[in-house]
């Protein structure tokens, strides 16, 4: 008996007639923590946006505790406990920071309340007057993180969440990615801060021109950086 939680084969999927994945083909085990390591380009966030069903052209497999994603309406994949942080965060400029958290509606059972999101995130207690847009890059991340683990979503996609951050604060991220992982959640990372994912991750995917080229346990690849320094053209 297998205990992937998310299965892909031969997954292709296309903006237009832009064909941006070209046959993927990876696994995510219950619980685990995995990046996808590659070039700007390389098809890691169009991975998530096509999981997440925003990519509707889209063909191969894509199994998520046993229900076919690709045959899901998008509206009802987050229903299955799938959340996505994208990149650019998404925070509401118009709504406080206790609106932005509790805007997005329950879709499963479990989710974290405010008070375990405060003791995750320290740094957005006390703030929930302040317009969320106000917030530093960092806390507006903690943010974004937080709204999706309020909602009960126990598989997380977080997109590039160290980006333009200060290094104490992409250490809060990464020590709460932690606490995540030792509370059962799954969660794929796409990242370019070699580091901050040996910090936090259990598996490396290397994705490549929409295809996973290889794939590294988190002791080779602290053992030999190199190796991913050769893909990433550092």
């Amino acid at each position: 008996m297998t205990d992937h939680r998310l299965e892909v084969e031969d997954l292709h999927s296309w903006y237009g007639e832009s064909h941006i994945l070209h046959g993927a083909s990876f696994h995510v085990n219950r619980g685990e923590v995995v990046t996808l390591l590659g070039r700007n380009g390389a098809g890691k966030t169009t991975m998530m946006r096509t999981l997440m069903g925003v990519v509707r052209q889209r063909k191969g497999k894509a199994v998520l505790d046993g229900t076919d994603l690709l045959a899901t309406p998008p509206h009802r994949v987050a229903k299955l406990g799938l959340g996505y942080v994208p990149e650019e965060r998404g925070i509401f400029s118009s709504l406080t920071v206790a609106e932005n958290l509790v805007l997005p509606p329950i879709v499963k059972p479990g989710g974290m309340s405010i008070e375990d999101i405060h003791k995750l995130f320290p740094n957005l207690k006390g703030r929930d007057r302040t317009i969320g847009t106000r917030l530093s890059g960092g806390e507006q991340q903690m943010l974004a993180i937080a709204r999706i683990l309020r909602t009960g979503a126990d598989f997380i996609l977080l997109d590039e969440p160290t980006e333009g951050l200060a290094p104490v604060i992409v250490d809060d991220i990464a020590r709460a990615l932690g606490t995540l992982r030792s509370m059962g959640l799954t969660i794929i990372l796409v990242e370019q801060n070699t580091r901050f994912a040996t910090n936090c991750a259990d598996r490396h995917y290397v994705m490549d021109q929409g295809r996973i080229v290889d794939e590294f346990s988190n002791d080779a690849l602290r053992a030999d950086i190199s190796k991913i320094d050769a893909y990433l053209g550092v």
